[in-house]
């Protein structure tokens, strides 16, 4: 049995959210709200926006999902996403749902790990953002990032 090939094909597709300059946190966070839908409340999920130069959303891409407590980041996935739409810039976004956005160990961790992997790229990580249905933590506000 020979085994075949895999052809992969960059792939965009367009949907009902409109660009949006992302100028500080609180814009992220609204933004952000727009597609988390059930995922804010009940699963712990994250989320890439990427942004161009100008910071202009350019797009965003579901990252992970998970449980209660926890969600697996695949920092290869981020890289995917980023080098494909050759933005200039990622802002990661994950919620808590217990809705305590303090973070955690994890999330310092994954933060320092994005931040490095897309500098190899020429990608800024703009933003890491911890979100829930009332407020939000951002890394960069508080001198994390």
């Amino acid at each position: 049995m020979v085994k075949k090939a895999i052809e992969y094909k960059l792939s965009a597709n367009k949907c009902e959210f409109e660009q949006k300059k992302i100028m500080s946190s609180s814009d992220v966070y609204d933004y952000a709200k727009q597609f988390y839908f059930d995922d804010l409340l009940i699963y712990e999920s994250s989320f890439i926006i990427l942004v161009n130069r100008a910071s202009d959303s350019i797009g965003y891409a579901k990252i992970s999902q998970g449980g209660v407590v926890g969600t697996f980041v695949d920092v290869k996935i981020v890289a995917k996403y980023a080098i494909e739409s050759l933005c200039d810039g990622v802002i990661f976004v994950h919620n808590h749902p217990s809705g305590n956005v303090k973070p955690s160990l994890e999330d310092n961790r994954i933060t320092d790990k994005l931040k490095k992997a897309l500098s190899l790229f020429d990608i800024k990580l703009v933003d890491s953002i911890i979100i829930s249905d009332s407020t939000f933590y951002s890394f960069c506000d508080e001198g994390m990032l």
